[in-house]
């Protein structure tokens, strides 16, 4: 990246010359330049990798399955046209063309530095307990190893007198209906003594997670003894994470062409074998066939935007700090359009693999569709496990899906923690950008998130598992933040320096012509200005009023305090923007006019094209330092 040019452009200049580009303050000379992707797929492939996980194969096909099938995909696509593409591009784009990670790009508009902030916390919170999962499957991926699979059979000393493990004992079971609902557990398991009361049948998968893996005590307040070995999965799934990254995008880059690209073989592989299997037909008519009447509930619409949220990986800063390893004149654009295709499809395609595998297992076990349908750790850790055994080789088939789950979390799991070390990096370049400082310094992130990861490695560990992933990077966190970078692109980024009407959305829309060489269509900057704001407001209010307390496979009820911990998880991050926007203006100096006028004025220097051109007046496409009275 060129260093900042010197000569500055008056205000008329800048009127006439719309199509401005940002950029910023450039480092100094004695610091290292700024590393970029090394190849053009590399930064398609990081968003791939990041984006498009877990949550694509375990929640986005229950979700269909349960809102209606193929009518859900009308308001998944309205909201992934007024809200989620364009808020992607956005932050894409903006860390291309601030070449800023998630925290210091908002120096486009100070006043709103807090959205940063706040996108920290989140992902902080999602590192520590996403890469659990990772955990899990490493546990599973090693049980496969063998000729028989553990959660094959019974008489284990983790199982109870009430296992059942052949799909011949659940048929002949006095009560199927309800045996077979165990299998249906929401998010992962039920607890011991929550299935012990009825004396009914409960299945060896299950026994195997609940038992075996978790050994999940009776609740929070329980916290019980640490698990060895999940310990030790953890460690090495940390381990693996720091060898992604340690290097930055350059290794990332590398890394990526195997674990964006190979679970999509693996999934093409199952999706074989899957429809191929007898009953496939029977679960793919329970995923898409269409009832239209459901779209009158207002639930559906709400699980279609946080769905689309979660999916794109919105609102966490790291799409950000990805995009600003970009060249300067990317075609993101086009980006953006790729990687739409690429998820949405990629969470449809799931739902056939995964909906094909359970109409085989519920054809097995003589049962609807309905009773072994699940979203969740539930579906990735019970479900699926308790299908591969009803197929031949089935070692093979489990070692298989549970590598595509650890490539599926590993790379959202660096790609996140990538995200956290670049702001951390940005506040910091005279520190982390120095010989093996950021080495040094992703390594101590690391030690230091999976020491707080050991909470997860209890035998209560999964009712704080479950807390993470309710409050700390939940829809309403992430509509939150999103909300407030719509508004901000929107409405308020340049009012403090503007000419007549190019400010916000208008003013980004030009600048990101100069940074193309063509505008995006017009449907984008009005989602900017009107759409996105109103769609995540309106999702985020209705998720308030319909918020209830959280509970663990709907028995258990989290204490008081449990729920509190909770809520100031979810504060935590929600907090920062307010309390920015109240730093922001004690801090700057002037009057209380001057200060607004100041934190409205983007902090940026001049800076070329990655291809040397200049703007039209010879300088270079960007815009002047605002900087000046900056606290």
């Amino acid at each position: 990246m060129d260093g900042p040019a010197t000569t500055k452009t008056s205000k008329a200049d800048e009127a006439a010359d719309g199509n401005r580009l940002a950029a910023p303050s450039a480092p100094e000379d004695d610091l290292p330049e700024r590393e970029t992707w090394i190849g053009k797929l590399d930064f398609i492939l990081a968003l791939v990798g990041f984006s498009v996980g877990l949550g694509n194969v375990w929640r986005f096909p229950y979700l269909c399955y349960k809102n209606g099938g193929g009518a859900f995909l009308i308001p998944y696509f309205i909201f992934l046209l007024g809200a989620g593409i364009p808020t992607f591009f956005l932050e894409i784009a903006l860390g291309q063309f601030m070449s800023l990670g998630g925290l210091k790009a908002w120096n486009i508009c100070p006043l709103f530095s807090g959205i940063g902030m706040a996108s920290m916390v989140i992902v902080s919170f999602l590192n520590m307990y996403y890469v659990m999962v990772m955990g899990w499957a490493l546990h599973y991926f090693f049980a496969s190893f063998t000729s028989e699979l553990p959660w094959a059979t019974c008489g284990n000393w983790w199982n109870t007198p009430r296992c059942i493990a052949s799909d011949e004992e659940i048929r002949k079971s006095e009560n199927s209906t309800v045996n077979s609902t165990l299998l249906n557990v929401t998010m992962t398991t039920v607890a011991p003594n929550a299935t012990n009361e009825n004396g009914t049948r409960i299945a060896a998968s299950l026994e195997y997670w609940n038992n075996r893996v978790l050994q999940i005590s009776g609740g929070l307040d329980q916290p019980g003894s640490m698990q060895w070995e999940l310990i030790l999965c953890l460690l090495l799934a940390w381990i693996i994470v720091y060898f992604c990254i340690f290097k930055g995008v350059k290794s990332t880059g590398r890394v990526v062409y195997f674990t964006a690209l190979f679970p999509y073989v693996v999934l093409f592989i199952l999706l074989v074998r899957g429809v191929t299997l007898d009953g496939a037909g029977i679960g793919l008519e329970f995923y898409l066939k269409p009832n239209i009447t459901r779209l009158g509930d207002p639930e559906v619409w709400m699980d279609a935007g946080t769905q689309v949220f979660f999916s794109y990986s919105i609102g966490l800063g790291s799409l950000i700090a990805l995009g600003s390893y970009n060249k300067f004149n990317n075609n993101c654009h086009r980006d953006a359009v790729v990687f739409a295709c690429v998820n949405s499809g990629t969470s449809i395609l799931s739902g056939i693999v995964i909906f094909s595998f359970l109409g085989n297992m519920a054809l097995q076990q003589g049962v609807s569709v309905a009773d072994v349908a699940e979203s969740g750790p539930g579906l990735v850790f019970i479900v699926y496990p308790k299908a591969v055994t009803l197929m031949p080789l089935s070692p093979l088939w489990a070692i298989l899906f549970f590598f595509m789950v650890l490539l599926l979390g590993l790379d959202s799991e660096f790609c996140g923690v990538e995200g956290f070390v670049t702001s951390c990096q940005d506040m910091y370049p005279h520190l982390l950008r120095r010989g093996h400082n950021r080495e040094i310094f992703i390594a101590v992130v690391c030690f230091v998130k999976f020491l707080i990861g050991l909470a997860f490695c209890t035998q209560g560990g999964m009712y704080v598992f479950q807390l993470f992933d309710n409050y700390s990077a939940s829809g309403m966190t992430l509509l939150w933040v999103t909300f407030f970078q719509a508004i901000c692109i929107g409405w308020f980024y340049g009012l403090g320096d503007r000419v007549g009407w190019n400010f916000g959305g208008t003013k980004f829309y030009w600048d990101i012509k100069s940074m193309l060489g063509f505008r995006p269509i017009l449907w984008i900057k009005i989602c900017w200005m009107v759409v996105t704001p109103i769609m995540t407001m309106g999702i985020f209010i209705f998720s308030l009023v319909k918020y209830q307390r959280p509970t663990y496979n709907k028995t258990y009820e989290y204490p008081p305090w449990g729920e509190a911990l909770g809520w100031l998880m979810a504060l935590a991050s929600m907090v920062m923007i307010p309390v920015g926007f109240v730093y922001k203006i004690l801090t700057t100096k002037g009057t209380f006019s001057e200060r607004i006028h100041t934190l409205l004025t983007p902090i940026y220097t001049k800076r070329k094209g990655d291809n040397g051109e200049m703007g039209e007046d010879g300088n270079a496409i960007a815009m002047t330092d605002g900087s000046e009275n900056r606290p």
